[in-house]
């Protein structure tokens, strides 16, 4: 089932991304070679709880933090921890929800640690692209495979691979709602989207092969061949003409400044 929100619902997805939106860019005054990924979810729940929200994935089908924690070759999910400690040269794809006001938000960005390589770098812009050639694709009329071919087509045009097993998804009172949004697929294929609907578009994109499994903890999905993977997300609305991206990455520049990508 696909819900469409009134304005007053999206006003509220909004005002939930965009506490989340500031929770990022108080982790990323952290990021840096020697903190580790616990101290980064220690701030993001701290954070969140004194600004009046609920961390949506603390206790989601067992999920045991705040954050997850994504480092190098780990494309989701990856579990903060007090032993993970971020070195020079690493990426870091920081994913979470809140809940606020019975409303959630859902987004993601890849952070360099220190001096990252330049095949790195182009992996990392070459994603954020992708996801905003997805959302332009989220307007009325147009169909959900839209999205999915132009964040396929762009990112292996560059020569990376695009996961599979992981998808974006709608949002809304629920971190998860129908429809999935792939990274993958044909245009002029799947629904017709409809102003109103509340999507979650996050390109998960590697460095080498497309293939991943999940570690023995049952959340950490990493690269077949342990090559970096990047991911960015951004909760939008479908609207016509032009999508309406709720959440924001403008906090996360503002702490980056130059280092922004």
């Amino acid at each position: 089932m696909i819900y469409l929100k009134t304005d007053e619902e999206i006003e509220l997805m909004r005002a939930s991304n965009i506490l989340l939106g500031k929770t990022y860019a108080e982790v990323a005054k952290s990021i840096r070679p020697g903190v580790s990924t616990a101290e980064l979810d220690k701030i993001a729940y701290e954070f969140i709880m004194d600004n009046g929200g609920k961390p949506a994935c603390l206790g989601y089908e067992g999920y045991p933090a705040t954050l997850c924690t994504s480092v190098n070759e780990q494309v989701v999910h990856g579990i903060p921890s007090k032993d993970q400690i971020l070195k020079d040269g690493d990426i870091i794809s920081i994913d979470s929800s809140i809940e606020l006001n019975g409303w959630h938000s859902d987004s993601a960005y890849t952070f360099p640690v220190g001096e990252v390589s330049p095949e790195v770098m182009r992996l990392l812009k070459t994603t954020k692209e992708a996801l905003y050639l997805g959302i332009e694709q989220a307007i009325t009329g147009r169909r959900l495979g839209d999205v999915s071919a132009t964040i396929q087509n762009h990112c292996e045009r560059a020569g990376f691979g695009v996961v599979r097993e992981f998808v974006g998804h709608g949002i809304g009172r629920d971190m998860h709602e129908d429809p999935e949004v792939c990274n993958y697929g044909r245009r002029g294929n799947g629904i017709v989207l409809k102003s109103g609907m509340t999507l979650a578009i996050e390109p998960m994109i590697t460095l080498g092969r497309r293939q991943i499994l999940v570690e023995d903890d049952g959340w950490t999905a990493r690269t077949i061949d342990r090559k970096p993977a990047a991911h960015y997300e951004h909760s939008v609305c479908v609207r016509n003409g032009k999508a309406d991206i709720l959440s924001t990455f403008d906090y996360i520049q503002e702490v980056l400044g130059d280092r922004f990508i």
